[in-house]
């Protein structure tokens, strides 16, 4: 079994049942003890703001407010260089905890070993 979990995340809320799966499946690693990072790249690049988690809705999932906090609380959460540049995000509008990160800390993570890389 892997002992790191790296999961990226592109969708947001226009496609609500894949974004929510990434956090849940990614919060439920974390609670079971699994070291976790979780990429917020394309529309999900919005969950780094404060309050956007909380306008997210999805019919019988668990609230993303929820997710994102234990996310942060045991694992990491990473925003997109790229993805925060195009929508004006920088360092000081983020939620605390948050990093701004590239592609290069993205291929160290995903090649490190005893890791599983999971895309949604």
């Amino acid at each position: 079994m892997a002992k790191k979990l790296v999961i990226k995340v592109t969708a947001g809320a226009d496609s609500p049942e894949r974004c929510s799966q990434a956090f849940t499946v990614a919060a439920v690693a974390v609670a079971s003890g699994v070291d976790v990072s979780l990429w917020l790249t394309g529309e999900s690049s919005w969950f780094a703001l404060p309050g956007r988690a909380a306008e997210f809705e999805l019919p019988h999932a668990a609230p993303l407010p929820d997710l994102l906090d234990s996310l942060l609380a045991g694992g990491r959460v990473t925003l997109c260089t790229q993805c925060a540049a195009r929508r004006d995000i920088t360092e000081k509008d983020v939620v605390e905890g948050v990093r701004i990160a590239g592609a290069q800390v993205f291929v160290q993570e995903v090649m490190a070993d005893e890791t599983q890389a999971l895309v949604y």
